[in-house]
C-alpha cells in the first residue's frame, strides 16, 4: 500500500503524501518544471497553524542522560524530511520553515531529550542513504518494509494505507479497478509507484490490455496540481496527503474508493546506529504514555493514524 513513502537511491518506496497547496486553486496551471523547488508551496490559509509548541514538553531526564555523545556535544537533532507532503510535512506560509505532524513529532522528540531540532529539507529518496553523515532521522512518512529494514532500522510512530482522489464528480469515469490505459500521477519512489502502479501495469500486459501513463514527479504537489488541471485522470497517494490534498484544493477534488494497504510508517535511524533507534524507540512511547503524540495527531485532523505501541523493526510486507 501507501504504503507510504519509498526507500532510498533507486529503490522505490515512497508514499505517501500530497501537497501544501493552498495556492493550488489560485495557480492551477502549474506545472511540474515551474516549480524546481524541493518543498512544496504554502497550503491554504490556517493550514498550518496546527504547529506543535514543543515548550509544552518536558524534558525526560533519563532518556536525555541516553543521547549518544556524538549528538549531545552539538546540542541539535538534524532530520532528513522531504517537505512537499502535507500535512506531515511541507513549508509553512513563509516557503522556508517546515511544518506538519511529522515535523511536530521531530520537536517533541528533540524536547523530550533536550535537544534542538533542525528540519532539513530534502529530496526523499536521497534521504535514507545519508543518514549518519547526514542526517540523524528520517522522518518523512516512510512505510515500514522489507526493503528499507534491509537498509536501516525503522521505528515504528504511525499507520497510513493508500488513497485515490480524482476530480470532483469524477468527469472522466475513472474506476480503481480498470486503470489500464489511464494516466495516473504518483510521487516518484512511492509504493503508490512500485510496487502498486507496477503490478497493476503487469495485470494490463497480461490480459492484453493498454498499460497505465504512470506520471511519477518528484513533489507531490505538482501531482495535485495536474489532477486539478485535469491533465492526469487520478492520482494515488498515503491516504493523509489525499485527506490533505481535498481540504486544500477548494473542493475540486475527492476521494475515490476505500483505503487500503494500511501499513505502520517509520522513522529512519542508521543501522549501525542501535543505541539511537533503541533511545528513539523509549521517547515515541513516553510520548505516546504522556499524551503528547496525539496530541500533535489531533491538531493536524490525523488522530485516526496513531498506533498504541512503538516498535522497532515491526513485520513488515514485502
Amino acid at each position: 500500500m501507501q504504503i507510504s513513502r519509498s526507500l532510498l537511491g533507486n529503490t522505490k518506496l515512497k508514499a505517501a503524501t500530497v501537497l501544501a497547496i493552498g495556492a493550488l486553486a489560485l495557480s492551477a496551471c502549474t506545472n511540474a518544471s515551474e516549480n524546481p523547488a524541493p518543498g512544496g508551496a504554502a497550503p491554504a490559509s490556517g493550514s498550518a497553524k496546527a504547529s506543535f509548541d514543543p515548550s509544552t514538553v518536558q524534558k525526560d531526564d533519563a532518556l536525555a542522560a541516553m543521547v549518544p555523545a556524538a549528538i549531545k556535544s552539538k546540542g541539535t537533532l538534524t532530520v532528513g524530511s522531504d517537505t512537499s507532503y502535507a500535512p506531515a510535512e511541507f513549508l509553512g506560509p513563509d516557503g522556508q520553515t517546515p511544518v506538519g505532524y511529522d515535523v511536530d513529532i521531530a520537536k517533541a522528540i528533540g524536547a523530550t531529550l533536550g535537544l534542538k531540532v533542525q528540519v532539513q529539507t530534502a529530496e526523499f529518496t536521497g534521504i535514507l542513504p545519508a543518514l549518519g553523515p547526514k542526517y540523524d532521522l528520517g522522518i518523512s512518512s516512510f512505510t515500514i518494509n522489507q526493503e528499507r529494514l534491509g537498509a536501516v532500522n525503522m521505528v515504528s510512530y504511525f499507520n497510513a494505507g493508500t488513497a485515490w482522489a480524482v476530480q470532483k464528480g469524477n468527469p472522466k469515469k475513472f474506476s480503481v479497478d480498470d486503470v489500464c490505459g489511464k494516466n495516473v500521477g504518483v510521487q516518484t519512489g512511492t509504493v503508490q509507484e512500485d510496487p502498486d502502479l507496477a503490478d497493476r501495469n503487469k495485470k494490463c500486459a497480461a490480459d492484453g490490455k493498454q498499460p497505465i501513463n504512470i506520471v511519477t514527479l518528484k513533489n507531490q504537489t505538482d501531482v495535485t496540481t495536474r489532477l486539478v488541471n485535469g491533465s492526469i485522470d487520478a492520482m494515488a497517494a498515503d491516504s493523509p496527503i489525499i485527506g490533505y490534498a481535498l481540504t486544500q484544493t477548494s473542493g475540486q477534488l475527492e476521494r475515490l474508493g476505500d483505503v487500503y494497504d494500511s501499513a505502520p510508517q517509520g522513522i529512519a535511524v542508521a543501522k549501525s546506529d542501535t543505541a539511537l533507534t533503541d533511545l528513539i524507540q523509549k521517547t515515541v512511547s513516553k510520548l505516546i504514555a504522556d499524551g503528547s503524540y496525539k496530541k500533535i495527531l489531533e491538531g493536524w485532523g490525523n488522530a485516526d493514524g496513531a498506533i498504541t505501541k512503538s516498535e522497532i523493526n515491526p513485520a513488515a510486507s514485502s
